[in-house]
């Protein structure tokens, strides 16, 4: 129930660590692709800034940065399971990505329902219609008049967000798992306890074997 034991955990901490790598370096380049594509064109127009598609960008890419380091610390402590050092860097850096990734996760959720909601609005702010009695829609073939291009700005923005929410939550679950990993290595929580009579009983196995050797030393 625990997810970590003497046998097999260390080889799933490793793949949760490769996974976080892998996890992170896609969410990381999505974030860029966004505001590369689009956020820098919208993010500041006419110095209008859209603060909501800003700060969901920054976290996305500052929470794909730390599932990396996550998942490298990770790897480092599957290897090297007695070093404590390292299960207090594994118990700070999953405990932050956990909170960055739950918080880009929130994050996504209400820009993409202020998208859907105002029908691409946010994304068009800056630009100019023909009629300035009609309002701005990135759904609608209006004639705007943009310092950017406007085309299928709507379906790339939700296309590129949608993935980077699904990645975010997966880096919530992994960076869950390894604090939970954490605490059992460092003795803390219901999932130690199992840990510990398992090192006892390998201990206990080990020792049961030097003594007939040592005896026939002796002899």
């Amino acid at each position: 129930m625990c997810g970590f034991d003497k046998e097999k955990g260390p080889g799933r901490l490793m793949k949760k660590g490769i996974t976080l790598i892998l996890v992170g370096h896609i969410n990381f380049i999505l974030g860029a692709i966004v505001h590369g594509s689009i956020l820098r064109h919208v993010s500041k127009p006419n110095d209008e800034i859209t603060t909501e598609y800003t700060a969901v960008n920054i976290i996305s890419v500052t929470s794909g940065l730390l599932s990396i380091i996550s998942g490298i610390i990770a790897i480092l402590v599957s290897r090297n399971l007695p070093v404590w050092k390292l299960h207090i860097g594994l118990l700070v850096t999953s405990m932050l990505n956990t909170l960055l990734s739950a918080a880009c996760c929130v994050g996504l959720l209400l820009a993409i329902s202020v998208t859907v909601a105002g029908q691409g609005q946010g994304l068009l702010k800056g630009c100019n219609t023909s009629d300035s009695n009609v309002p701005i829609n990135a759904r609608a073939p209006l004639y705007v008049d943009c310092p950017f291009d406007t085309t299928r700005i709507y379906d790339t923005t939700l296309s590129l967000w949608f993935p980077s929410l699904f990645l975010a939550a997966m880096e919530t679950c992994l960076s869950i798992w390894c604090f939970s990993v954490g605490l059992t290595l460092r003795g803390i929580g219901p999932c130690a306890r199992t840990y510990r009579l398992q090192l006892g009983e390998e201990e206990e196995a080990l020792a049961a074997r030097s003594k007939p050797g040592e005896a026939s030393a002796l002899a």
